[in-house]
């Protein structure tokens, strides 16, 4: 430990702390059991793969000695399809010590992972957020055990939970769906980001850090696709790297809006998310 009087102490480039990110987020899995309308990660195209645990760790190596998160948000897709998904708990711990570790599931494959709550409770500071995508009769029932499951868990595991209607705040990302799919034509960048609920949400991904999720995961629509040439500039964004310098880690995380930002609305698109749940014929007035 340096002592004041020393070239070190008094070298500002030493002591200057690490740039944080308010949000980290990351895919273990891109595979998801719904088909929410517009997914801001595509997760209703029907992408696929899991992510192995020692990917992770070398992409999480690579950035950990040099950034701090705030939340770390383990995510997909639908993360609780990924076998392995408590491991990633105690793996994201061991990179960022301090970091609220939090999980964002719709919760109907919690029960095959009985061992998360005690992972979740081991590792602390940690949250497990269920996402409520829908309030129809059936998806409502279809929730009934997987809060009791719920219930159970926190009642003997020190975590945090929390309910989240995201259906109340469902906006659209883009237009249409698939080979149709368009960005937004608004051309507004900066009022687009400042209304973008994913504005913080940085996304790990490759081993790259990218400034959100429809960037991030956009070349897989393309690849699956063949989107048509409007998307082209926003194909061609380019994220941080772990080769980059410390000058441009910390203008990435300072940056705000960008021109990429034009892809999505200048104001928000809320609508009524259609029945999500797939293989399911949603209910008529008259049922």
């Amino acid at each position: 430990m340096p002592v004041p009087g020393s070239a070190i102490y008094n070298d500002p480039v030493q002591f200057q702390r690490k740039p944080e990110l308010l949000r980290l987020e990351l895919h273990v899995t891109h595979a998801c059991n719904l088909a929410c309308e517009s997914c801001s990660h595509y997760s209703d195209h029907n992408h696929n793969g899991n992510l192995p645990l020692e990917v992770a760790d070398q992409w999480m190596s690579a950035w950990s000695q040099r950034l701090d998160v705030k939340v770390f948000n383990l995510l997909g897709g639908e993360p609780t399809i990924h076998p392995k998904l408590p491991a990633f708990v105690g793996l994201v711990r061991s990179h960022w010590p301090k970091a609220l570790i939090r999980i964002t599931t719709n919760g109907f494959f919690l029960h095959r992972h009985p061992t998360l709550p005690a992972e979740l409770a081991k590792h602390g500071p940690t949250e497990l957020s269920l996402s409520i995508h829908h309030a129809a009769p059936q998806y409502i029932e279809k929730l009934k055990p997987i809060q009791a499951l719920l219930k159970d868990w926190h009642s003997r595991h020190p975590f945090n939970l929390r309910v989240f209607p995201s259906e109340k705040v469902w906006t659209r990302r883009y237009l249409g769906s698939g080979k149709e799919m368009k960005p937004f034509s608004d051309a507004n960048p900066r009022q687009s980001w400042s209304v973008c609920r994913a504005r913080d949400c940085k996304q790990l991904f490759e081993g790259k850090i990218w400034k959100c999720g429809p960037l991030a995961y956009l070349g897989m629509q393309d690849a699956k696709y063949g989107l048509s040439e409007r998307w082209k500039p926003y194909l061609a964004y380019q994220p941080l790297a772990p080769e980059c310098s410390n000058e441009e880690l910390r203008a990435f995380v300072a940056l705000e809006d960008e021109a990429v930002c034009s892809m999505c609305s200048a104001e928000p698109q809320y609508f009524e998310l259609p029945l999500p749940l797939r293989n399911v014929r949603p209910a008529t007035a008259a049922e």
